[in-house]
């Protein structure tokens, strides 16, 4: 090998980090290319509330910064948002967590690694629904852990089944589940005696539990139910990005069993050091904005509303009404089998943004779209109206 050659191998990237994009920041950025030429786009596209933090949450940040000096924290979080966090599940879910159990992440992004990590082994088994979140399974790969996307459907209401699980595990064993609930794409959610049952049937089959519960707090059908409640012996990861409008602030949680923690504290030091010191400030004084937080949920289920009676009549009516989070999964396929084009074209011609199913589905999504509703309600009304219009041209 030549010289040219040996430098050419030296700047080549890992195969391990050859993970596809995550395909909504890419329409994110066809939109913004759109409007910086001076069209108006009805963002529908990506996971994010379009309201601010918590006013107890800036005030906490601004005052905080008055007094000077951010330094590092602990590793696994400052004890004052632990200790609260430990009375949410006392206040929301009737059960005791002992706040060593808790550890603070930057994001449920950095909870996620931080799970994965002390869990599995590379080329462990990992089960997760197939349409879910992707950024679970290309992880897992970066990790050399394997991926198992179980099919779900409308029909069991988009939610791994304990069958179907079982099922798969007698195949090949599997080392972990990830579940989802209220789910990303589809917004709907786990009954918890049926959450229960599942979290059983993993203990008895020896398959480690993961429970994303980051959309906790937006249910309308029903209130949601921790994993922590039925096993001290799951992971629970949980954000502030979603119910608390904190997205960029980069601030989560994750509860897991007293065992783990000092595996956690240990890559959380190597890995981070310790989250954002002002974001965990802001995220302790964020539970005293909930009252604020409430309005703008329920904001979005009359945004919710008006999707659902609004779609059908626009010519999307094959969906499941949405129980919780802030999205609705709708099948395209009587219009294209190619939803990622289809998305496109919607957002050039109609100028509504949404998600390719693809992204969360690569076997079944090129016939679905994933709107999210969490804007203003003007403007839920208005992409009802575009999508109506450029549908019947």
């Amino acid at each position: 090998m030549d010289r040219k050659s040996r430098a050419r191998a030296l700047l080549m990237p890992s195969a391990r980090s050859d993970v596809p994009p995550f395909m909504v920041m890419d329409v994110m950025e066809h939109a913004a290319r759109i409007e910086a030429a001076g069209g108006r786009v009805i963002h529908m596209e990506v996971g994010q509330p379009a309201a601010n933090a918590p006013a107890t949450a800036i005030a906490a940040a601004k005052a905080a910064l008055d007094v000077g000096r951010i330094g590092y924290t602990t590793a696994l979080g400052l004890p004052p948002l632990r200790n609260r966090i430990s009375r949410y599940y006392q206040e929301q879910h009737g059960i005791e967590v002992d706040p060593a159990r808790i550890v603070v992440t930057t994001g449920s992004s950095g909870g996620f690694i931080l799970a994965f990590l002390s869990l599995f082994e590379p080329g462990d088994r990992v089960a997760m629904a197939s349409p879910g979140y992707p950024p679970y399974r290309n992880i897992l790969r970066v990790l050399g852990c394997v991926p198992v996307e179980i099919e779900i459907s409308g029909g069991d209401r988009w939610a791994i089944t304990k069958e179907a699980l079982l099922a798969e595990h007698a195949k090949q064993p599997l080392a972990g589940v990830i579940v989802a609930s209220p789910a990303n794409p589809t917004g709907t959610m786990i009954p918890p005696e049926q959450l229960k049952e599942l979290i059983g049937a993993c203990e008895g089959a020896g398959i480690r539990f993961i429970s994303d519960e980051i959309y906790h707090g937006l249910e309308y059908a029903f209130v949601g139910e921790t994993a922590a409640k039925f096993s001290d012996d799951v992971f629970v990861i949980n954000s502030f990005s979603k119910y608390f409008c904190m997205t960029g602030w980069r601030v989560g949680w994750m509860v897991m069993p007293e065992a783990f923690i000092r595996s956690v504290e240990r890559l959380q030091q190597n890995f981070a050091i310790s989250v954002p010191t002002l974001s965990q400030i802001a995220a302790e004084a964020a539970f005293d904005g909930r009252a604020e937080m409430d309005a703008i949920k329920r904001g979005y289920e009359e945004n919710r509303r008006i999707l659902i009676e609004g779609l059908p009549k626009a010519g999307l009516d094959d969906f499941l009404p949405a129980d919780g989070a802030f999205y609705l999964y709708a099948n395209v396929g009587r219009f294209t089998n190619d939803s990622l084009a289809f998305a496109k074209k919607m957002l050039d011609e109609a100028g509504v943004a949404a998600t390719s199913g693809v992204d969360f589905d690569t076997a079944r999504g090129s016939h679905y779209l994933r709107f999210c509703y969490a804007g203003s309600t003007a403007e839920m009304h208005e992409a009802v109206e575009r999508i109506g219009g450029w549908l019947k041209r």
